[in-house]
Parts: C-alpha cells; structure tokens; sequence
C-alpha cells in the first residue's frame, strides 16, 4: 500500500477500506483526491470480491471540506467543473451496489459533511462533529444541502446551513444524519459490526435493494408502492432468494452465489 497516496486503499475478506490520507491538511478534498475517489469507488462498483465500503480518514479530522487553496480566483468554468467532479462522487456512492459506511472519528464540515451524508450508514465517535459552515464564508453550502436534506428533516438541514454551526454527534444521531454513536475506541467494533453483517448476506440481494430504495424514496407513494413490488418480484425469482427461502424452512444455512 502506497501511504504517500491521498487515497489509502485496503481490502480483506469483502470489505474495502478507503482512507482519505490528507491529515496534514484536514483530509480537505483536492481535485485530485475527488477524481481518485470517484474512480476508486467506480472500480469498486465492479468488483464482485467487494462487499461493503468503509470511508474512514487519517487524523483527528475526517474531512474540512474542499481544499480552498484551490478555490480562490477561479473562474465560472472552473467552479462548475469542481462542484460538479465533486457531484459524480457523491452520485457514485450512492449508485454503486456495495454499502458505504462512513467512519467518522473526527470532524466533518462543508463538502466533509457533504461526504458524509451520501453514505448509506454512518458511525460517528462522540468526538465527532458536523457542520455546513459555507455561509460564514459567504458561499453557501447548496451542493453538501442535496445529501443533507436527504438524510435530516428539512428543518434540521437548515439550521445547519443557516448558522454554519457545527453540531456534536448526539445531535446528528438525534437529527438521524449517523447511524451510532460510540467513544472513540470502540468505533471499529461498531463498524464492524455492521460490515460482519452485510457480507454475511447475498450480494445481489444488498445491491439490488439499497437501489430501490433510493429509487423509491422520493417518488409519490403510489410510484413507490408500484416501484416495490416490480423490484421484489425480480428478487423473489432469483437464485439466492429461492436459497435463502428454502434454507429458511429447511433449518439450515444459505449458500448464497449472489445470482
């Protein structure tokens, strides 16, 4: 593994493990570390070893949003063009089949925060903190808002972008942007958890799945509903289902091909 490199890649036993390998610099997100996470994660995608996603982050801070050194003094095509990479990425991970779960031992601000709220689980340290502090800095965190307000009540969201001030991680936990919170040492043991339990089931099953449900999760009900049963029927006639059933009566283990 190359530890000079902004983006820190390990894989072992079905979970990849990301890590945003910019302490020095608060794992800000430079052009170059977007593009080489959207790609890693579209790479990622493909592959059928890989089971679930963990995005962790060197040092005390998870990540303090984009690196504004690049940001000064650029013109309209080239704000576009940042915002936009950025975008991609964030689509990536919520396209892609695998689970992404976002470890979070530090700080998480702007495009950090951004970052955070487009991963389909959460689990934060109680040292953690969250915030979307563009406002302050007369630039308005509209791109970070789209996952934002996709997690949290649309009250809470603009709270946070109103007042650019940050929140612990028991309030994110409460305002439902992170799935657990839990002291600093026990933080892999939680993720763990959840990755032990995603791998454990059928890979098709996962994806097809965390598909629908951001397919469904803003279309009218009657769409939804309508969305739903045509996805679990597909389910229902594939092979690891017809194996997790059968298993199921028959009181034993599935054998999941992920077909």
């Amino acid at each position: 593994m190359d530890t000079s490199s902004d983006l820190l890649i390990e894989a072992q036993a079905g979970v990849v493990r990301l890590t945003l390998n910019r302490p020095d610099k608060r794992n800000a997100l430079s052009e170059s570390m977007v593009a080489r996470l959207d790609q890693t994660l579209a790479d990622i995608a493909e592959d059928s070893t890989a089971r679930v996603v963990v995005l962790a982050a060197a040092g005390n801070v998870y990540c303090a949003g984009h690196d504004l050194s690049e940001m000064t003094a650029r013109d309209e095509a080239d704000y576009r063009r940042m915002f936009t990479a950025c975008a991609s990425a964030m689509l990536r991970i919520r396209r892609m089949p695998q689970p992404v779960i976002a470890r979070v031992q530090g700080t998480a601000t702007g495009a950090g925060c951004q970052l955070v709220a487009a991963c389909d689980l959460v689990v934060a340290s109680e040292q953690a903190k969250f915030a979307t502090p563009g406002v302050k800095l007369g630039l308005f965190c509209t791109t970070p808002m789209v996952p934002l307000v996709r997690s949290v009540s649309p009250k809470f969201a603009m709270e946070m972008l109103l007042t650019g001030t940050a929140i612990t991680a028991q309030r994110a936990l409460e305002g439902g942007l992170v799935n657990q919170v839990v002291p600093s040492e026990q933080l892999d043991a939680a993720v763990k958890e959840f990755t032990d339990a995603i791998v454990s089931a059928s890979s098709m099953t996962v994806g097809l799945g965390k598909r629908a449900f951001y397919d469904q999760l803003h279309l009218p009900e009657e769409e939804a509903w309508q969305r739903a049963v045509a996805v679990m029927t597909d389910n229902a006639t594939r092979n690891d289902a017809q194996e997790g059933m059968a298993a199921f009566v028959q009181k034993r283990q599935p054998q999941w091909t992920g077909t």
